[in-house]
């Protein structure tokens, strides 16, 4: 389940979830940090092979939600990992108040990670924000909901007729971009301009998406298009 990327870091591909009735591809990031913890991004389902497979690879000492979405397996790693720390941005803290996270995730990388993962916070709409991650050795950008990249095979399969809609909603590899609810939602695109600035100057070579097809090698021309909506 498995699939290496770098020295440090890893994805896995989970279950196929169902998001207002659509159906939605799900993929997690593990990274091995310099301390020899693992971080894990948007953990998805936790099967036996999984566990096994992530202990083989050392502690995990991270439990990453990038927005207040992608929380669903947060209480079933921890149980596993009961030594891992949880952490994400305020919005997903207050969506769930029974889990012991770190302080809010926020434009700046906490000390447990900042020489190896650095982050940028879009915020400025009034329905969600989201931490896009950077794995430094890699030049990986790590984007949860932000960019979307359904493949025409999969829309075909379990989308049907309604394939159309992720067409409209921006979701489509060629796209590879935010629902255009969400996007219209971003009143305020002064915060996310800063953030996509940043992002634009990691200088990333490689993408890791949680929702859709894997994209070959990128570069600042593809972040700038999938970011395009925000404006100058």
């Amino acid at each position: 389940m498995l699939e290496q990327l770098h020295d440090a870091l890893w994805i896995a591909e989970g279950q196929i979830v169902s998001f207002f009735g659509a159906p939605y591809p799900t993929r997690s990031g593990i990274v091995r940090l310099d301390s020899g913890e693992l971080w894990v991004w948007s953990p998805v389902k936790l099967s036996a092979d999984l566990r096994s497979q992530v202990q083989r690879l050392g502690p995990v000492g991270h439990l990453v939600s990038p927005n207040k979405l992608h929380h669903l397996y947060l209480p079933e790693w921890k149980a596993a990992f009961p030594e891992a720390r949880l952490w994400g941005p305020g919005s997903t803290i207050k969506k769930c108040p029974g889990l012991p996270f770190q302080p809010a995730l926020q434009d700046d990388p906490p000390p447990e990670w900042r020489a190896d993962i650095d982050q940028a916070w879009f915020r400025g709409s009034f329905a969600m924000d989201e931490i896009v991650f950077l794995h430094r050795p890699s030049a990986t950008a790590i984007v949860a909901d932000l960019i979307q990249t359904f493949s025409d095979a999969f829309l075909r399969r379990h989308w049907g007729w309604l394939r159309f809609l992720a067409r409209l909603d921006g979701l489509t590899q060629d796209q590879a971009c935010a629902p255009r609810e969400w996007r219209a939602s971003f009143i305020n695109r002064a915060p996310a301009r800063r953030a996509r600035d940043k992002v634009l100057s990691w200088g990333c070579r490689h993408l890791i998406v949680a929702h859709g097809e894997r994209p070959g090698p990128i570069d600042n021309g593809f972040l700038a298009r999938s970011f395009g909506w925000l404006g100058a």
